[in-house]
């Protein structure tokens, strides 16, 4: 092997992946900074903001998995050299976004039955500020769905610094906002968690806007003053291109919502727990998302690889470029699991509230025993949210949206409540997180090594 040839070809990768990766990073520490604020805040919004947060992305990824999946197309188009298969794409990514818009509205009023139904913390002020903060993070859901389209379209083109640029320049509001509306600044009042949320959605609003502007404009710009639809290139019409979309799409955004569903059952059975154990819980999963974050960023990128080949006629590039992309992946996940043991005591310092009502060294050393558990996770989790990246890139949608659906609900969910009933502890129903994300892993790299997803054909050669 050449050694040059390939540290050449993982430069590659870096290139296309690291402004994704930082990215995902960018709205880490943007809710990492949100939710160290509303520690800051009180306790009560610091206990909330965790369980809105979640149970909204339950209600808003689905959505945005089946706008986003329209960049595999574009990547796909982009990988055959059909520039109007792009701009189809990119379309129907943003009609989809328009369906979300109208559906989202009827789902954000669900919060609050949701989490008194849940029982919340045993605490109205906690179930009250959840409702608040999901109403309104809810509602606007549909801003980062078609944030998600023009995203779409620059990353399958293999343009993820366009993204990145804007994604901070978005987070960055979001921050100055957090700050202002949280804590209030001169005539604008303190408006606690729900200052947050509204911070939230003018931040996917401005970042929405930006990537479709610069998105027409290019396009205008390529097509003298027009849109490509003239083109006389081949390609699907807008409508039977939609189906398909949805065909492929829907599977990998049912992966996404089993994905998030099993999870906020996980967080609404901390919710249950209570107390000290649920504010250091919250804590370390905003790490955790800090950490594992980027690592999305390789999933997209990896999509994005094996797209482009395939649409190119190269399933051989494919393998090599997604096995490039997992490497990566891994080697980051053991660095930053490395460095949080290293400086746990600091890093979860942040989080204690000036009301809160337990010792700080409690708080630590639980949170360093649920940091010790997130580490034995955090490679094979890096592992198999990049291959089931890849898969999705390549069109077998169908088996992550099943295996997910299999490992979440016919393994996980049945040991979690066994776990929760005969423990009632937070340690122990963490440690079923370690097991159940060996399990998921080791299904996705057996069917990238041995699944049939190099015959599958997204588009029409």
């Amino acid at each position: 092997m050449d050694v040059r040839k390939e540290l050449g070809e993982y430069g590659k990768v870096l290139r296309l992946v690291w402004p994704l990766a930082l990215g995902m990073a960018n709205n880490a520490v943007m809710q990492f900074v949100d939710r160290a604020f509303l520690s800051n805040e009180s306790n009560a919004s610091l206990q909330a903001v965790l369980p809105a947060a979640v149970l909204s992305f339950l209600f808003i990824c689905f959505f945005q998995s089946l706008v986003s999946y329209s960049g595999v197309f574009v990547a796909q188009f982009h990988g055959a050299g059909d520039s109007r298969g792009c701009f189809r794409s990119y379309l129907v990514g943003l009609a989809l976004s328009a369906v979300a818009m109208v559906l989202l509205q009827f789902l954000a009023p669900l919060g609050e039955p949701l989490f008194r139904f849940c029982g919340g913390a045993s605490d109205p002020t906690v179930v009250a500020r959840e409702s608040e903060y999901f109403f309104i993070v809810t509602a606007g859901g549909a801003l980062q769905c078609a944030m998600m389209a023009g995203s779409g379209y620059f990353t399958g083109r293999g343009r993820t610094r366009v993204v990145f640029w804007v994604n901070l320049a978005g987070n960055l509001l979001n921050v100055a906002l957090d700050y202002v509306l949280i804590f209030g600044f001169g005539p604008i009042p303190s408006c606690g968690i729900v200052g947050a949320a509204v911070a939230t959605v003018v931040s996917q609003a401005v970042q929405s806007g930006i990537l479709n502007l610069i998105v027409l404009r290019e396009l205008r710009a390529a097509h003298g003053g027009r849109t490509p639809e003239s083109s006389p290139e081949p390609c699907e019409d807008f409508w039977p291109l939609f189906w398909r979309i949805l065909r492929f799409g829907v599977p990998a955004a049912a992966y996404q919502f089993l994905n998030f569903l099993s999870f906020t059952i996980f967080v609404m059975l901390t919710d249950k727990i209570g107390g000290m154990g649920l504010a250091v819980s919250n804590a370390c999963f905003t790490v955790n998302y800090l950490l594992i974050a980027p690592v999305e960023g390789f999933s997209i990128g990896a999509a994005t690889i094996v797209g482009q080949c395939k649409g190119g006629g190269d399933p051989h590039g494919a393998a090599k470029g997604a096995a490039r992309a997992l490497w990566l992946a891994l080697a980051y996940a053991g660095m930053v699991s490395a460095l949080v043991l290293a400086f746990h005591r600091p890093i979860l310092r942040l989080f204690i509230a000036p009301d809160a009502p337990f010792a700080p060294e409690a708080f630590i050393s639980l949170g360093l025993t649920l940091f010790l558990l997130m580490t034995a996770w955090q490679l094979f989790d890096a592992a198999d949210v990049t291959l089931s990246g890849a898969l999705k890139g390549a069109g077998d949608t169908r088996f992550v949206m099943v295996w997910m659906l299999v490992s979440s609900f016919g393994f996980w969910m049945p040991l979690l409540f066994w776990t929760y009933l005969r423990w009632h502890s937070m340690t122990a129903i963490w440690s079923t997180m370690v097991a159940y994300v060996v399990f998921i892993c080791a299904g996705s790299a057996l069917r990238w090594r041995f699944g049939p997803w190099r015959r599958i054909q997204l588009i029409a050669k």
